[in-house]
């Protein structure tokens, strides 16, 4: 079966159709004593070659929404469609050009070889035997794993695992890749060689699309062109992590390291047009932090710093050290979803009538 190649967008041709197209995405649960609803009319679009983020804490409907785009479950409202083509009714062409790779996923037979067991898959996929075999071979290279491809599956490291897991997710050579925490238990330097694949094979095709869902917010901020919010089933913001983040920078917040610092000084600032609050900043352990005193200022906009630096100058003293402090996508995520990722209270905070039980 030939692999279909990946949609590239044309300047002069129809446009391409979104890589994802949801309207209306409902999926309710039927549980006793009371059902469960996962989504609640969900809508989203993907362009061709994004690479889109899904944020949630646990039971928020990630899960659910992958499952409905990736044919394994099928809506009870709405409509999905990939690159055109619908979940409902058009699966087998779906599954040609998607492939999907979890976190934590056990994929494999222990007394295989990576190779072997790379090569199983593609058989799975389609490929030809010889197109399998020279598939195969370029992702175990283009993973790193050249010298574990005759290695059994069931003495690989976790990272090991994960790396012929993201091979295995590459064999046929997918227009869109579902990364559903594909980090998740792995160390600092096995997500980094992780991340470091998806984006590679992302940059090498034009029109290649990613889908991730994380529980990190440093990776969604790295790897995301664009990212949505998710909980209790619905959608609650969407943007690039920059637009997310000016959603609650409700004012400029700078950290000045002066010389020193008069009298009064501080009061005089605090009294200047636009400056909201001057407070006094803690030692952060750097190496100027006994020899400077160190101010915050939250001023209304970036333009007030102008007549606080002329103030300072004003008042003998001198700028050592002088940043900005912006926002994270945490704080973002917090003051929508309204808790944290390791919030203890998550599961009550859903409610009988939220997504427990619900990814």
């Amino acid at each position: 079966m030939a692999i279909p190649a990946t949609p590239t967008p044309s300047p002069t041709g129809p446009p391409a159709p979104p890589a994802i197209e949801a309207r209306g995405l409902r999926r309710i649960y039927k549980v006793k004593p009371t059902p469960v609803v996962a989504l609640e009319h969900v809508d989203l679009e993907v362009a061709p070659g994004e690479f889109f983020g899904l944020l949630g804490p646990n039971d928020a409907g990630k899960t659910t929404l992958i499952k409905i785009l990736t044919t394994l479950l099928l809506p009870s409202e709405g409509t999905a469609r990939i690159f055109g083509f619908d979940v409902s009714r058009e699966e087998t062409q779906i599954r040609r050009i998607m492939n999907m790779v979890a976190g934590g996923e056990q994929s494999g037979y222990g007394i295989l070889t990576v190779r072997e067991q790379l090569w199983m898959f593609s058989q799975f996929y389609g490929l030809s035997r010889s197109d399998g075999w020279r598939r195969v071979d370029e992702l175990v290279d283009a993973v790193g794993m050249g010298a574990e491809r005759e290695q059994r599956v069931s003495t690989l490291s976790t990272g090991q695992r994960q790396k012929m897991n993201i091979a295995r997710g590459l064999l046929n050579d997918p227009w869109i890749l579902f990364l559903d925490e594909p980090t998740l238990g792995l160390d600092v330097a096995a997500a980094r060689q992780v991340r470091e694949l998806v984006s590679a094979w992302k940059a090498a095709v034009l029109g290649r699309t990613v889908l991730l869902t994380t529980h990190y917010m440093a990776e969604a901020d790295e790897l995301c062109d664009r990212i949505a919010i998710v909980d209790h089933g619905r959608i609650l913001a969407i943007g690039t992590p920059e637009e997310l983040k000016r959603r609650v920078q409700r004012e400029s917040i700078f950290r000045v390291e002066l010389d020193h610092l008069d009298a009064g000084g501080a009061a005089a600032l605090a009294l200047l047009p636009g400056v909201l609050s001057v407070a006094p900043a803690a030692a952060d352990g750097g190496p100027v932090d006994r020899q400077t005193v160190g101010l915050n200022l939250a001023l209304a906009q970036d333009g007030i710093l102008a007549s606080v630096v002329g103030a300072l100058g004003d008042l003998g003293s001198h700028i050592v050290a002088l940043r900005k402090s912006e926002p994270s996508l945490e704080d973002v995520f917090v003051e929508l979803v309204g808790r944290g990722f390791d919030d203890p209270d998550a599961a009550e905070a859903s409610g009988p009538g939220g997504t427990a039980g619900a990814a």
